[in-house]
């Protein structure tokens, strides 16, 4: 029963995400600048330019990093588990 009501609060939450997500851009519309006048005058977008940015070797550095990092917070965590197990009793 516990397993089944787990399982019913998963799918709730995730319906509700689902229709979170979906009714923002519904309700949204281009409001104009404060000003310009027209409310129904098209606002032309901004395009971003961008200069710059990461070199590969940084990002090899930082996905290096991150994995031995995850293999030594695994290692650790293996041993702690293994330490608070009980020994089994000798025949």
């Amino acid at each position: 029963m516990n397993r089944i009501r787990h399982l019913i609060y998963a799918l709730a939450g995730l319906a509700a995400l689902i229709l979170g997500l979906g009714a923002a851009p519904a309700f949204a519309e281009r409001v104009p600048p404060p000003g310009t006048g027209d409310s129904l005058q098209q606002v032309t977008p901004a395009h971003v330019v961008v200069t710059g940015g990461m070199p590969g070797w940084q990002i090899t550095l930082i996905a290096f990093g991150a994995a031995l990092l995850a293999a030594a917070l695994a290692v650790i965590a293996d041993r702690a588990r293994t330490a608070h197990r009980h020994p089994a009793r000798a025949a």
